[in-house]
Formats: C-alpha cells, structure tokens, sequence
C-alpha cells in the first residue's frame, strides 16, 4: 500500500466511522475520535477483504467494499459501545 492509499484509506475511514456510527441504533458512549479511529480501522480491513475476494478494484463506485466497511465499522462502534458501557 502506497502512501496516497493510506492518506485516503485514513480520510475514506472517518466517513466510513460516522456512516457505521449511524447505522447502530440507539445513543452511543463513545466520543467521535474514537467512531473516527473504528472507522479508519474499518476501512483498512475492510479493504482487504474487498481485495482478497476480489472486488476492491470495480467499475464506477465501489459499493461492495463500501457495504463491507460501513458494516465492519457499525460492529466496531457497537462492541466499542458495549465495552464502555460495562465499565
């Protein structure tokens, strides 16, 4: 991964953490720095998920990579959520 990939990997997952933040219903206990780092993680796994079945690289918009981390980063800000909340 080059370094323009990781700067858009880095700006794609703080879109990707507030779209997954508002796909968990319900109020959530985290802060939005942390919904921005769950989001940025989301993105790069998900990413290689996308990569290693064979879908990153598509035609037009890349609505399957982009399910797959909107999805991934609404379980991070849930199981984040769960966490603060037993504290």
């Amino acid at each position: 991964m080059e370094i323009s990939g990781i700067i858009s990997a880095i700006l794609i997952g703080i879109i990707i953490g507030v779209l997954g933040r508002l796909v968990v219903p319900g109020r959530q206990r985290i802060g939005i720095l942390w919904t921005i780092l769950v989001g940025i993680v989301a993105a790069l796994i998900g990413s290689a998920i996308a990569a290693g079945i064979g879908v990153q690289d598509t035609k037009g918009v890349d609505w399957i990579e982009w399910l797959i981390q909107i999805g991934l980063a609404a379980v991070g800000v849930a199981a984040l959520d769960r966490a603060k909340a037993h504290r």
